[in-house]
């Protein structure tokens, strides 16, 4: 029976949180552990069914790092990068295109499904939703920017009561037919800013933004993580993280969440608990 008392509980505690974010879209970044540890990629695809269920409206954009590189690795290509970004060739963009957009997306895709929700598998070359340029021809190759976001892909999708699910491949801006790789968590940043999103979550392998002595910031604002950067405290794999943080608060998301992937229900624990289990970057107004 106490058991059962507490469950009730839970849930009664979680539903302020519920209320809140009902019909308010929530974008988040899957990678790291997470994405490629069975069990966790289960919870996830299931907390993502949960949240559909009870109105709130998520959007999933994924990474696949780990994944690439395995194969890259398996095919004898080099992998480089540059300020925690992919360094993308020629030869390697066709294995990007092929691991992200094929077996990672389709599975992410067919176990969210099997929790009952809708989910959809997209990269931004269908509808051409997703236009890009190089970054750095030079020195990142197919590495790109994204350019422009065509939103109303995306949200006559929600309104049809899909889950999309975005693999970060753009198409070129110049119609030229070429594909871009593009850093998943400023994907996640510039379409949580187009759809106008409630929230921006990235899971990471790390349980947030850490001080140097590993402590963990439960908040930070703007100006703290430009000095962060600048003692280099926030570095490496981080950088881009807290760039497209940053990016998104200051287009009107009103906050951006850097969580911890690796423990179970870690989403369900940032939207639905008071204290939050990782760091949260937010404007000073709010």
């Amino acid at each position: 029976m106490e058991q059962k008392i507490l469950t009730a509980k839970t849930l009664i505690d979680a539903f302020p949180f519920i209320k809140q974010f009902t019909n308010k879209i929530v974008v988040i970044k899957f990678g790291g552990a997470a994405q490629v540890d069975p069990k966790l990629k289960e919870k996830f695809a299931k907390d993502v069914a949960l949240l559909h269920h009870v109105g709130i409206k998520p959007v999933i954009v994924h990474g696949g790092g780990k994944k690439i590189n395995q194969m890259l690795d398996r095919l004898n290509i080099q992998s480089k990068f540059k300020d925690g970004q992919r360094v993308t060739t020629k030869e390697s963009m066709e294995v990007v295109e092929m691991v992200l957009s094929g077996s990672i997306n389709k599975n992410i895709t067919s176990l969210i499904n099997s929790f009952g929700s809708l989910a959809i598998g997209i990269n931004g070359k269908d509808a051409s939703f997703m236009r890009a340029k190089p970054k750095d021809l030079e020195n990142f190759g197919l590495t790109g920017v994204i350019t422009s976001i065509n939103e109303k892909v995306l949200l006559n999708l929600i309104a049809e009561n899909f889950i999309p699910v975005i693999a970060p491949i753009a198409i070129s801006e110049d119609n030229s037919n070429q594909s871009y790789n593009i850093n998943a968590d400023l994907a996640a940043s510039k379409i949580a800013i187009a759809l106008k999103a409630q929230k921006v979550i990235f899971l990471t392998d790390t349980k947030g933004v850490l001080d140097k002595d590993s402590n963990l910031y439960s908040t930070l604002y703007k100006d703290e993580i430009e000095l962060l950067i600048k003692d280099s405290t926030i570095k490496g794999g981080m950088l881009p993280k807290v760039e497209a943080c940053l990016e998104a608060i200051d287009q009107q998301v009103e906050k951006a969440h850097i969580i911890d992937g690796r423990i179970e229900h870690s989403i369900l624990l940032e939207l639905f608990t008071n204290e939050g289990i990782g760091t949260v970057i937010k404007r000073r107004n709010i």
